[in-house]
């Protein structure tokens, strides 16, 4: 039996990437996020298929703000970071805060909302299972 080896160091082509910052050309869309539930919900957002954060906690009652941002020339969410680099947002979701993951319900994120400005959801658990609109 014989094992070859190969190197695989010539497979990854290593390139500057401009990261861009600030919000020039972007447009405000804050998102509003009720919690009219009893348990606290924990939102995320997944900004790479192998990157994901927490960016919002409510309380039974309350309500968490996002700050997002929309790209109209791409069609890109973002969030900013803390050095206001744009971090693009694949997905939203929030889930019931212990097992957000395993209770989770995306936030849609589409162009339409982008339009008007704002975007508004109140979630809530029906049925034994969490429901935002």
């Amino acid at each position: 039996m014989l094992l070859t080896f190969t190197s695989f160091a010539n497979a990854v082509e290593l390139r500057h990437v401009t990261v861009r910052t600030g919000t020039e050309g972007l447009d405000p869309v804050p998102l509003t996020i009720s919690n009219a539930g009893r348990e606290a919900l924990s939102c995320n957002a997944d900004f790479a298929h192998w990157y994901s954060a927490a960016i919002a906690t409510a309380a039974p009652g309350k309500s968490a703000r996002v700050e997002l941002w929309f790209d109209p020339k791409t069609g890109t969410y973002a969030i900013l970071n803390d050095k206001r680099e744009n971090l693009p947002v694949e997905r939203l979701w929030c889930g019931l805060a212990g097992h957000a993951y395993a209770t989770r319900v995306q936030i849609a994120l589409d162009r339409t909302e982008a339009v008007k400005g704002e975007r508004a959801v109140t979630c809530d658990v029906a049925q034994d299972r969490l429901v935002c609109r």
